[in-house]
C-alpha cells in the first residue's frame, strides 16, 4: 500500500509491560488492553474510578470481582462455543452494574430499539450488489474524476467532546492515499489521532501511556478513517463486500454493506438509499473480551473542489464520543510530512 513518509515502529508495549498487578489480560498490546476496559466501562456504565484506587495497581472488591467475571465469561466461551467470543459483558450487563433478571414491561411493549447488526453476515438474497452501492457512493461524492484531483485538504472547527458543553478548536489534515490527523486543541493538552499510512497513534492527556500505539483492528480502523476522507479506493480498502437488506437509520432507509480489513478489523458501512453518501461507519476492533465497536455518523456535506466532504461528524468509541464541525476547508494544500508522524505527549499549554 503506497503512503507518504513511512515511520519504524518500535517493538509493541504490551499490557503486563505497561501497567503492574495485570493477571489476567496478559500479554496484549496496550490498545486492545485498554479496548476490554472500555467495554467493561460501557457494559456497566461505570467511570476507570469506580473501580480502580487512586493507586491503579492496588486490588479493589470491584477489581477482584471483575477478574471472576472475566474468568466466568472466557469458560462460557470456551465451552459452549470453541472458544468464540459470542458471550461479553455486554450480553448480561447492558447498562446495569447487575444483570436485570426480571423483564421490564415498559421495554417489552415500548419503542423498539435499534440494535446495529454486529454480527458477521453473508450476501443477503434480494439485497443490492455491493459494487453497485459503491459506485452509487463515489458518483455522489463527485465520481472518480473529481476525487483523483482532490489529493489533500485541511479543515479547521470546533470539537464538543462528551459530558462537555464547551467546545475546543479542531484541526484536520488528510493527504492522499491513506493519511489523516486530527488535532483537539483541549485545556489539559492536546488530543492527537493520526494515521501516517502503515502506523497509528493517539496523544491525549488522559490515555494511560503518553502516546497509545495502535494495532490490528484498530490500526485497520484508522487506515479506513484516512481512506475515506478522500474515498476513492473505497473499493480496495476493505474485502470480501457483502450486502445485508436495506434498513432504516432515524427514518431514512440505507444500503448496509460490510467488508473485512487485514488486521481482524470488520466495518458496516450504511449509504442513504437516495443521495447514496455515506452516513454512518460502525466497525469492530477484536480484543480479548469481544469486539470493540466505533461509531462515526456523518453530515452536512458540502462541496469541496467539486467533492461533497462531510463538514459534521460523531465520532463515538467505548470510552468516549467527540462530535466534530468544521468551517473551513481548504482543499490541495501541502502538508509536510511531519503532521502525519509520530505525535508528542499531551502537554497542558501554559
Amino acid at each position: 500500500m503506497q503512503a507518504g513518509a513511512q515511520s519504524v515502529s518500535p517493538k509493541r508495549q504490551l499490557s503486563d509491560e505497561a501497567f503492574k498487578n495485570v493477571q489476567l489480560l496478559k500479554g496484549i498490546p496496550v490498545d486492545e488492553f485498554m479496548g476490554a476496559m472500555g467495554l467493561f466501562s460501557a457494559a456497566t456504565s461505570m467511570c476507570c474510578l469506580e473501580c480502580h484506587a487512586p493507586d491503579w495497581a492496588f486490588d479493589t472488591p470491584r477489581k477482584i470481582t471483575a477478574r471472576k467475571m472475566i474468568q466466568m465469561v472466557n469458560t462460557i466461551n470456551q465451552t459452549n462455543f470453541s472458544g468464540r467470543k459470542v458471550v461479553s459483558c455486554w450480553t448480561c450487563h447492558r447498562q446495569s452494574d447487575r444483570p436485570q433478571v426480571t423483564p421490564t414491561l415498559d421495554v417489552v411493549y415500548g419503542e423498539p430499539i435499534y440494535w446495529a447488526p454486529d454480527d458477521l453476515f453473508q450476501q443477503a438474497p434480494g439485497a443490492p450488489a455491493p459494487d453497485k452501492v459503491l459506485d452509487k457512493y463515489i458518483q455522489a461524492v463527485g465520481g472518480a474524476e473529481r476525487l483523483a484531483k482532490l489529493t489533500s485538504f485541511v479543515g479547521k472547527g470546533s470539537a464538543t467532546l462528551f459530558g462537555g458543553g464547551f467546545k475546543s478548536a479542531v484541526e484536520l489534515y488528510v493527504k492522499t492515499p491513506n493519511q489523516r490527523t486530527t488535532i483537539i486543541h483541549q485545556d489539559l493538552g492536546n488530543k492527537t489521532m493520526t494515521f501516517d499510512g502503515h502506523n497509528g497513534w493517539l496523544a491525549s492527556a488522559v490515555t494511560p501511556v503518553p502516546v497509545l500505539e495502535l494495532t490490528g483492528g484498530e490500526l485497520d480502523g484508522a487506515r479506513l478513517d484516512a481512506e475515506l476522507s478522500i474515498p476513492g479506493r473505497v473499493k480496495q480498502v476493505l474485502s470480501q463486500w457483502r450486502a445485508a437488506l436495506p434498513r432504516e437509520i432515524a427514518g431514512r432507509p440505507v444500503n448496509v454493506l460490510q467488508g473485512t480489513g487485514t488486521g481482524g478489523l470488520t466495518a458496516t458501512l450504511y449509504f442513504d438509499e437516495q443521495s447514496g453518501l455515506l452516513t454512518r461507519v460502525v466497525r469492530y476492533a477484536n480484543s480479548a473480551m469481544g469486539r470493540v465497536p466505533t461509531q462515526i455518523d456523518f453530515e452536512d456535506y458540502r462541496d469541496v473542489a467539486g467533492v461533497k466532504v462531510p463538514f459534521k461528524w460523531a465520532f463515538a468509541w467505548v470510552s468516549g464520543r467527540d462530535v466534530v464541525e468544521l468551517t473551513e476547508v481548504q482543499p490541495n494544500v501541502a502538508i509536510e510530512a511531519a503532521r502525519f508522524a509520530k505525535p508528542a505527549p499531551a502537554v497542558a499549554p501554559r
